[in-house]
């Protein structure tokens, strides 16, 4: 066990209204290390009773909340940055006993996280507006912007920190209340981070948590409660589909951040070494379970020989294991039915006629674990052609043309991220363009970074989070018009 992870110093309770409590009835769920398959906490289980609670905590501190100044909001913000960069190895070491990522890899996550904070409470400082004359000079137009109200904050297991910091920042930026609900297979993160919040001096009621085993439940009551405005929402399309649903009833505003499907384009001309780099981190980042991971990798066929070959060596030589050890480059995936959706995907390419070219396995042992894997002359029938993957397999097709390899990326409901490798800028530019999707990684492999706008089109998403758009998803614009 890593020295920095003490399961006795973790906070598991609900925390509402600035105090921590246990759940109704004192019911509790079991927190899994995917490594080990040992329980490492007991985490309360909230059901509707609090999670009525914690939105009516909300409620109540908005009004005062939105009148703090931009200042402090900022100054607690940034606070909080200095305690997450500060407990950087206790937050990497629960990370990875709760998700399994190596602690390389949770410790960038932190400081990804971490960025938020920053980013955000200098943004609480630039909140606008503008001020204009009416065309028939009657008339001076007053723009002002406005906090939204109560937010639903609702986050998944991948990125159990970042995507916390990355909803919770600009919120507090902007000047709302939360209700915050993680997931229930990474709840110690979040609740580590809430209570670094309350350290850095957040007021009692700003930011509500309550765990659950029953997200609907309590999701779906705080979405019928007549008290929250707002619900952002980071997970699979089809839950996104049942909250964008609720909130049409409520017409509440919304910020989803769904699925992705990701293609992975090799161009003729690009540079194999520099493709090569940029797959692996497209693909292997937490394991593939990113809805950022490349998902189809589409090679010219000039190329398609060469690539795989130097992809399949990269792959063959990481270290497979407990991400608690040093030099553990893949950790396991986050529970059994993953592993057995990429090991269903995988046996279902190769019937339909893909090669495997390295893995394609379940290592021995304890833990929910599957061999990086690449496979080639992988049929667009397959069922992993149009299923995100969410594990360590990259699909190789082989492509002829560029129209031809454009209309493929974009045959598919999904439209978060793309990626493109070509050492011509016209042509880099213009698959840019073509692309349907959100965001394009041009010769790199990783796009998220917290000064830019993430989020994607069609059934990938609504609404952006970081950069300078960020913030504006938690605010109200409002017009007063002022005689002259």
């Amino acid at each position: 066990m890593n020295p920095s992870f003490d399961p006795n110093s973790l906070r598991k309770d609900l925390f509402i209204d600035g105090v921590w409590r246990k759940a109704a009835g004192a019911a509790t769920f079991t927190v899994e290390n995917p490594a080990t398959q040992e329980v490492i906490a007991e985490v309360a289980d909230g059901g509707p009773g609090d999670a009525l609670l914690a939105i009516r905590a909300a409620g109540r501190a908005q009004a005062q909340w939105a009148t703090s100044t931009p200042r402090a909001r900022a100054d607690i913000l940034r606070r909080a940055f200095d305690l997450v960069v500060a407990n950087t190895d206790r937050l990497a070491a629960i990370m990875t006993a709760e998700m399994g990522k190596p602690l390389a890899e949770a410790k960038g996550e932190v400081a990804y996280g971490a960025e938020f904070l920053r980013w955000f409470s200098e943004e609480a400082l630039r909140i606008g507006g503008d001020l204009t004359t009416s065309a028939d000079g009657n008339t001076r137009i007053l723009i002002s912007k406005e906090p939204v109200g109560p937010c639903v904050l609702v986050t998944p297991w991948n990125f159990p920190l970042a995507m916390g910091t990355r909803k919770i920042a600009p919120a507090i930026a902007a000047g709302c209340t939360m209700v915050f609900k993680p997931a229930e297979l990474t709840p110690l993160t979040a609740l580590a981070l809430v209570d670094i919040f309350q350290q850095a001096g957040l007021p009692d009621g700003v930011l509500n948590v309550v765990t659950t085993s029953a997200p609907a439940d309590v999701v779906g009551s705080w979405m019928n409660s007549g008290i929250a405005r707002k619900v952002s929402f980071t997970g699979s399309t089809g839950v996104g589909k049942i909250l964008l649903s609720q909130a049409a009833e409520n017409v509440m505003r919304s910020s989803m951040e769904l699925g992705g499907n990701a293609p992975f384009i090799v161009l003729a001309d690009a540079d194999v070494e520099r493709a090569v780099e940029g797959a692996m981190m497209a693909k292997m980042r937490n394991m593939g379970e990113a809805c950022t991971a490349a998902n189809r990798f589409f090679v010219h066929r000039t190329l398609v020989a060469e690539f795989e070959e130097k992809l399949a060596k990269r792959m063959s030589e990481l270290k497979v294991g407990n991400g608690a050890i040093a030099g553990t480059e893949v950790g396991p995936l986050i529970e059994q039915a993953g592993l057995d959706k990429v090991e269903g995907l995988v046996a279902d390419a190769v019937a339909r006629g893909a090669r495997v070219v390295t893995g394609g396995f379940r290592p021995e042992g304890p833990g929910y674990f599957y061999s990086p894997t690449v496979l080639t002359d992988v049929p667009l029938d397959a069922k992993l052609m149009s299923t995100e993957i969410f594990g360590p397999v990259a699909a190789i097709t082989p492509f002829d043309s560029e129209d031809e390899v454009v209309r493929l990326a974009n045959d598919t409901v999904w439209g978060l991220v793309g990626y493109v490798f070509t050492e011509n800028v016209d042509k880099a530019m213009r698959f840019s363009s073509a692309l349907e999707v959100g965001m394009v990684g041009l010769n790199t492999g990783l796009v998220s970074n917290p000064a830019a706008p993430f989020g994607g089109v069609k059934q990938s998403g609504l609404g952006r989070e970081g950069g300078k758009m960020g913030i504006d998803e938690f605010l109200e614009y409002k017009y007063t018009a002022i005689a002259t």
